[in-house]
């Protein structure tokens, strides 16, 4: 028997047969965790599970953005943001509304639209941490809430620097905390010297790696907020890039290490091989 035909009346939430081909073509709905489709058929003895969405959370716009999905579960996913996209927020075109076209349903039961669970500016690539499900939204939160999550940056910034320090400031009225290190330093004839830095944030304010280094006389590369005037490249984008994050699966406990290689326009000012 098809599916459409026997499943009508069986889930309270899916009263009448119009219903129940709308779930199915919302992808709502499967067969021995599999997607189910009008064209299903079954024989007795398959687990039919149906799982709507909370309408609330899912946002009615619709962008067909691809991203390249580096880590995927039915918990979590982790993908690669490119430059020059918010992570959310009110603009069409975000990192949040692209999520459902490039990741798959959850079987899980609390499975919800998929959200990103921290946030990178809106010039900066790399890494980006998404929940699939409720619980997991929450749990991944809790792990950055509690420090358990280790990020690591690259960033290109300017002028000489120590080889590697610790920076500790006041953000927004609250402490903040960034470690960095000196990978390799090369000669600009436009801004004297330009460094390849390694940069472990331990605390996550607004704009934090791009203030303390700023702060501390040497600014990113492109960063046209925090830049100095006569040292601002224009039309290149910030070299800021989120390289990447190590976790324990808050569900399966499995060790998670992702990680987003540097943009070519890094590698195109430094030759070494000595990126983590």
């Amino acid at each position: 028997m098809r599916l459409q035909d026997y499943g009508v009346g069986i889930f309270s939430r899916v009263p009448t047969k119009s219903a129940l081909k709308k779930a199915l073509k919302k992808q709502q709905i499967t067969v021995n965790n599999s997607i189910a489709s009008t064209a299903t058929f079954i024989s007795g003895g398959e687990t039919i599970r149906l799982t709507m969405l909370d309408d609330k959370v899912i946002s009615k716009k619709k962008l067909i953005f691809k991203l390249k999905v580096l880590f995927e579960d039915d918990y979590l996913a982790v993908v690669r943001k490119p430059a020059g996209v918010l992570v959310s927020g009110n603009k069409f075109k975000t990192i949040a509304n692209a999520l459902s076209q490039n990741l798959k349903p959850s079987i899980l039961t609390t499975i919800t639209a998929p959200q990103p669970v921290h946030r990178l500016d809106y010039a900066t690539t790399g890494v980006l941490l998404v929940g699939k499900t409720s619980n997991s939204i929450y749990a991944l939160n809790k792990l950055f809430e509690n420090k358990e999550i280790k990020k690591t940056y690259y960033a290109v910034t300017i002028g000489n620097m120590k080889p590697g320090r610790t920076i500790s400031t006041t953000i927004d009225g609250k402490a903040s905390q960034s470690d960095y290190q000196i990978l390799e330093s090369v000669p600009s004839k436009r801004f004297n010297i330009l460094n390849l830095v390694k940069l472990e944030p331990k605390t996550g304010r607004r704009h934090q790696l791009r203030k303390h280094l700023s702060s501390i006389g040497n600014p990113i590369l492109g960063d046209m907020m925090y830049g100095k005037e006569n040292l601002i490249l224009k039309g290149k984008g910030l070299y800021l890039h989120a390289y990447s994050l190590k976790f324990i699966h808050p569900f399966t406990n499995e060790k998670i290490y992702v990680k987003a290689e540097l943009p070519k326009r890094f590698t195109k000012i430094f030759v070494s091989n000595i990126i983590e």
